[in-house]
């Protein structure tokens, strides 16, 4: 009996506590657009001056619960760059498909900025899971094993427990375990400590 109550309580105080966290998101991510708007501009004229192409990248990837969304970044590669040579994987900081641009917007991770439009939307959160393409590493939500799955229980983020604890080169098992730590610790104040880190390591110029 005293168990039960005590699941009870945990579970509303979950509850409660992704009702203020998808409430932040929303309030932050329209604070933080109008503060980064002139940045956005910048970078938007400078992507346009300096390559053939659109501003924006869009691609499909999967979100809660394993349904695909389309996830807005700048465009950091030459077009249809993810059907040629190695792929989504990046060969070091001369892959010839990165445009100069691109290079910098990937080493200050500016290049995630337009995200904060899935956020607004409700398909993103400002932390959470990173949401994987949908045929990598597994070919559509249906083929990721079981356990992993619950990576998908909460809104895939811009940032996560992985890109502040976690190498560049970590397996996706080592990445997906991590993600569900994230899922079964979060908190609020756990989002807040890595905002913070987030942001710590973009001026350090780290990618995350």
């Amino acid at each position: 009996m005293v168990e039960s109550t005590i699941r009870k309580r945990e579970t509303l105080t979950r509850a409660a506590s992704l009702v203020i966290k998808r409430f932040l998101d929303f309030i932050l991510a329209i604070i933080g657009t109008i503060i980064i708007s002139p940045f956005l501009l910048l970078i938007a004229i400078a992507i346009k001056c300096t390559s053939k192409g659109p501003i924006l990248f869009k691609q499909e990837r999967l979100g809660l619960y394993g349904k695909p969304f389309k996830i807005i970044k700048f465009r950091t590669m030459v077009v249809n760059a993810e059907h040629m040579g190695t792929g989504l994987v990046i060969k070091g900081k001369n892959d010839p498909r990165v445009t100069k641009i691109g290079r910098f917007l990937r080493s200050t991770s500016l290049d995630e900025l337009p995200q904060v439009f899935n956020v607004m939307k409700g398909d993103m959160a400002l932390v959470g899971p990173r949401p994987p393409v949908t045929y990598y590493p597994y070919n559509g939500y249906e083929s990721y094993p079981e356990w992993a799955k619950k990576r998908f229980d909460m809104r895939p983020g811009m940032t996560g427990l992985v890109q502040i604890t976690i190498r560049s080169g970590a397996s996706w098992d080592e990445r997906m375990r991590m993600d569900i730590k994230y899922i079964d610790k979060f908190s609020v104040l756990l989002d807040i400590k890595i905002l913070f880190s987030t942001i710590k390591a973009v001026f350090e110029r780290k990618t995350v």
